[in-house]
């Protein structure tokens, strides 16, 4: 395994539309293995193929890692064929280093994808985990989170100072006795 250059916004790569995988073979389990490596090297919890400059459409997750049942995905060729409800939370993007954005994205989500063996499989996924799905899936369509954020800050900056004033007098409150 090595670990790989991510691509960082601004390269063309980025905006790119991902080809199917036509076979799941050594080399293919490899890039992904490279990846899953680069992923947690950089700390990530997702990264797709585009942003170790392969044009495919792969991806990588491990949405829990320490987790208990700590699961790593491997999507070769992934679908996501139905969504449910929405939800809105922070991101932010390995290809976007330092910055953090507020994107609404499906509560729930079914998808399938082929895995290192070649064989479809079918998930569901609900919360953070299906926020990770469809973070990386977008890459394979050339759309970064910063396409559907607000908010875009740098993970260094606190909150706007409205809603740290409002937090700010909600801690204030002194109870009635």
């Amino acid at each position: 395994m090595a670990l790989r250059n991510v691509v960082t916004e601004g390269d063309p790569i980025l905006r790119k539309i991902s080809r199917p995988v036509k076979e799941v073979n050594d080399h293919i389990k490899e890039i992904m293995e490279d990846m899953l490596e680069t992923m947690r090297e950089s700390n990530g919890v997702g990264i797709a193929g585009p942003q170790v400059g392969i044009m495919r459409r792969i991806f990588v997750a491990e949405p829990n890692p320490g987790a208990e049942e700590e699961m790593v995905y491997f999507m070769i060729n992934p679908e996501i064929y139905e969504t449910e409800g929405e939800i809105e939370d922070e991101e932010g993007c390995l290809s976007v280093p330092g910055y953090l954005g507020t994107v609404t994205r499906p509560e729930k989500i079914k998808m399938r994808a082929l895995d290192l063996d070649g064989n479809m499989q079918e998930y569901e996924f609900e919360g953070f985990e299906a926020r990770v799905m469809c973070h990386e899936y977008d890459h394979l369509d050339g759309i970064l989170y910063t396409d559907k954020a607000t908010g875009i800050r740098l993970r260094s900056e606190e909150p706007e100072e409205e809603e740290f004033e409002e937090d700010y007098e909600e801690d204030q409150q002194v109870p009635e006795e």
